[in-house]
């Protein structure tokens, strides 16, 4: 089996974090944009939202590559050193909205990220990042093979398995690396159930202003979870190089994981203000996420329509 990438850093406007276990970043320049000659009407502007669609065999056979075994045997194979302080394991209420995000990266490994079914027309929207998608800044490098599993908890699918349809991330992340969050589109399960009817869905805020506690969740592969079980952190959102970031020690496999404000812990239930991004250094302290402005909620709007 190949082995899963490991982090890598990249620089997100000045300051070095890290990406999580999703795939080795690629840093290449941003194209120029296209300057129209003169007399001549400018380019019409670029679709802000970038589609990957998969086919229907793509999607039977990503179900058949994610076998249970496949599942466990991807965590016991990265690990990324103890699981740190402010991580903790989740005990509260089930949330059967946030899982596994299993894929095969652009370098051809098995791995995973966090994603989170949220509320949309469609009932089978989840967010994640966009790092979890593809390579930012490089078209080309686009991951496949992509199944979520709601609920996830060693081993154990209780809400079953979900293919991905289609991953949707800003134009902005493909083409330089800006706007790292995604929304992808998910088949319905092998009882033809939607998403959000099995599960439910959080509910997402768009232009909200940083700040308050924030819970941000994941599946870090630290030691001794290794992906397995479903790991928390809890502080308060703060404004940062442009970003906002939370006092947080989850690493590669947290990707994607939400960031959940007004946090009801009995109901699992609270609003997604943004997904794990990145992280402040190889010994983490924050974790970083963007801020949900205009492109997410385009992403967003135009998956619940897919």
């Amino acid at each position: 089996m190949p082995q899963p990438s490991f982090p890598a850093i990249r620089r997100v406007r000045g300051q070095a974090v890290v990406l999580a276990v999703a795939g080795t970043a690629l840093a290449l320049a941003a194209p120029l944009p296209a300057t129209a000659a003169k007399g001549q009407a400018p380019a019409a502007a670029a679709d802000p939202v970038s589609v990957m669609a998969y086919t229907a065999k793509e999607r039977r056979d990503a179900l058949v590559y994610w076998s249970t075994a496949r599942m466990k045997a991807v965590g016991k194979s990265v690990n990324l050193g103890p699981t740190g302080p402010k991580a903790t394991p989740w005990r509260g209420a089930t949330m059967k909205t946030v899982g596994r995000l299993f894929f095969v990266n652009a370098n051809g490994s098995d791995t995973w990220c966090t994603a989170t079914a949220v509320n949309s027309a469609n009932r089978s929207v989840v967010m994640t990042a966009a790092h979890c998608v593809r390579k930012g800044s490089s078209p080309a490098n686009t991951n496949s093979s992509m199944v979520f599993v709601p609920g996830y908890s060693k081993g154990k699918k209780p809400h079953g398995v979900f293919a991905v349809r289609a991953a949707l991330t800003p134009r902005s992340w493909e083409q330089k690396s800006a706007n790292d969050m995604a929304a992808l589109v998910l088949d319905a399960d092998k009882s033809g159930r939607k998403l959000t009817d099995v599960v439910g869905g959080q509910a997402v805020a768009f232009d909200r202003p940083v700040g308050g506690t924030v819970s941000s969740f994941g599946y870090p592969a630290t030691d001794p979870q290794l992906g397995e079980e479903l790991l928390r952190c809890v502080g308060t959102a703060k404004k940062e190089t442009g970003m906002q970031a939370v006092p947080c020690d989850m690493s590669g496999g947290s990707s994607g994981g939400p960031w959940l404000a007004d946090f009801d812990t009995a109901t699992g239930k609270g609003v997604l203000v943004s997904v794990n991004g990145a992280l402040d250094s190889m010994t983490p302290t924050k974790m970083y996420g963007e801020v949900l402005r205009a492109a997410a909620k385009s992403v967003y709007d135009r998956a619940q329509k897919s």
